[in-house]
Formats: C-alpha cells, sequence, structure tokens
C-alpha cells in the first residue's frame, strides 16, 4: 500500500506541474475563470438561511474554555472541518495522532481531551524547547519537517509507528507542506486523515499541488461498458491514487486528504431501475 501511494504521488506531482506548464494553457485558462467566479461570487449578498444550531464541536468548547495555560493559537473556522473529518476516528483502538508544530504546547492538550487518555500523541517541532513539553502518553521529536531523511529515519527504526491522524500546523512553507504531505501520507493507516493547516495566499504552490492531488483522483484507466451487466454498467479500473485516496477536501486555508479503509481496485456505475428514456438507455 505504501508502495502505491508513493507511485501516485509521483504522478500526482507530474499532473499538478503539467497544470502550470506553458503546453497546457487551457488548463490555467480554467483555473484563471474559476477564481474569476469565485471572485464575483464573493460580491454577492448571501442569502439568508436560517438553520437548526448545530450540536456542539468539543474542539471549539476546549479552545473556549482554555483562559490559562499552554497556549492554543487557531483560525475558528477549523474546528468544524477538523471535528467533521475526526470525529468517526475518536473510538478508535490504539489511535495514534501525529502533530507538527507544537509551539506553546496547548494543542496537544486539546487533542488529549478530544481522544481520550487512551491516545498514543506525537508532537514534532524544530525548537528544542519543545522537548518539555513530552510526558506519559506524549512524546516529543525535535527536526526540520522540510528534511526528508529527518521523516525516513524516525519510520525506519519505529520512532514513528503507523498513523491515525497527522496534522501538519509547522512552519506552513511550501517546501515544508510537501515535504511532509510526501513522507507522512504513505504511512497513514488505512482510513486515516491527513490535514494541513495555513495554506494561504491564492498564489501558494501548495495549494497548487494539492489541485494536482484532487484532479487525479478524476483520472483512472479506460472506461469499460458492460450493456448486459446492470451491476458493472461502466466500470474504470482505479489508479495507484484512487485505489488508496478517498478524497481530498480543500476549506479556507485548510486542507484534509482521507485515505481508504480498504482498496478498491475499480471504480463502478451501476444501473437501477427499469424505465429509461429511450435516448438514454
Amino acid at each position: 500500500m505504501m508502495r502505491t501511494v508513493r507511485r501516485a504521488l509521483g504522478h500526482a506531482r507530474l499532473v499538478a506541474k503539467a497544470a502550470l506548464d506553458q503546453p497546457a494553457l487551457w488548463r490555467q485558462k480554467w483555473f484563471s475563470a474559476g477564481q474569476e467566479y469565485a471572485d464575483r461570487w464573493a460580491a454577492t449578498p448571501p442569502t439568508p438561511n436560517p438553520t437548526p444550531a448545530p450540536a456542539p464541536n468539543p474542539l471549539e468548547a476546549f479552545f473556549e474554555a482554555r483562559h490559562q495555560g499552554p497556549g492554543i493559537w487557531k483560525w475558528r473556522h477549523y474546528f468544524d472541518a477538523y471535528h467533521r473529518h475526526l470525529a468517526p476516528l475518536r473510538h478508535r483502538e490504539n489511535l495514534v495522532v501525529l502533530e507538527i508544530g507544537i509551539y506553546s504546547g496547548g494543542s496537544l492538550d486539546m487533542w488529549r481531551d478530544y481522544f481520550g487518555p487512551t491516545l498514543q500523541l506525537i508532537g514534532v517541532d524544530i525548537a528544542p524547547a519543545c522537548k518539555s513539553y513530552e510526558r506519559p502518553g506524549i512524546k516529543v521529536l525535535i527536526g526540520d519537517q522540510a528534511d526528508r531523511a529527518f521523516w525516513r529515519r524516525a519510520i525506519a527504526d519505529g520512532t514513528i509507528p503507523p498513523v491515525d491522524v497527522v496534522i501538519d500546523d509547522g512552519g506552513h512553507t511550501d517546501e515544508q507542506q510537501r515535504n511532509t504531505l510526501e513522507e507522512l501520507l504513505p504511512h497513514l493507516k488505512p482510513g486515516g486523515v491527513y490535514l494541513c493547516e495555513d495554506v494561504h495566499g491564492a498564489d501558494s504552490s501548495f495549494s497548487a499541488y494539492v489541485a494536482g492531488l484532487a484532479q487525479a483522483l478524476h483520472g483512472g484507466g479506460r472506461m469499460q461498458s458492460n450493456e448486459g451487466e446492470p451491476e458493472r454498467r461502466l466500470v474504470v479500473p482505479a489508479s495507484g491514487w484512487q485505489a488508496a485516496v478517498h478524497s481530498v477536501h480543500v476549506y479556507p486555508f485548510v486542507v484534509a486528504v482521507e485515505k481508504r479503509a480498504a482498496a478498491v481496485p475499480e471504480l463502478i456505475a451501476s444501473k437501477h431501475g427499469t424505465q429509461w428514456q429511450p435516448h438514454l438507455t
């Protein structure tokens, strides 16, 4: 699975590069058209649409209650996105969470509260002083997240076991974000979630890279049409990336990548029902 994801990441990098290469001007044209549409949308007044009050978000509740002690610094809209993706993992046995960028240590407390006392939490920071946050249940590694050799050593010697959740709140440079994703995503357990914070700026190179990852989900092999098999009416052999990755999500300043719980060899469009328009059979 890890080898498959690494190959797929290589393919996704090529897709991202192709989106910016001179021969692919049509991609840039459509990319620009999307940005222009979003800019126009921003000028449209929102239509009021009352909705029921959402259930309390335990991450946000913990943040609101933190008035003293180790600091937590988060964009408020992160809490909804995080709870959406992480809530299904809260009761997983032997959960391992890796957070890059410890800063003042408050987020370590937040994750411990959210996932429970049996959580195995690994913090990574470039500042040696952050080693002081280590305590039972929390391991702290000191290293440069842009250094691929650092990640490879820690994985090879078992210092970083396979993880369920990665939260990249580190240095926020494009190189750091990309190198960290490429080294850790193959090490993410099936059904795991990879989160990268602070993807800032419409011209962010990492944002373009993520667009390549998302676009790769729309690829795949040659589509097969099976007229006599309604359950397998259309079938596309899954690429390595599609087989391993469930989805790529983009929110303001934050990206979430979800891995599949189990690899899928193909994508299938089944056809159910008996009444069809004659020209759409």
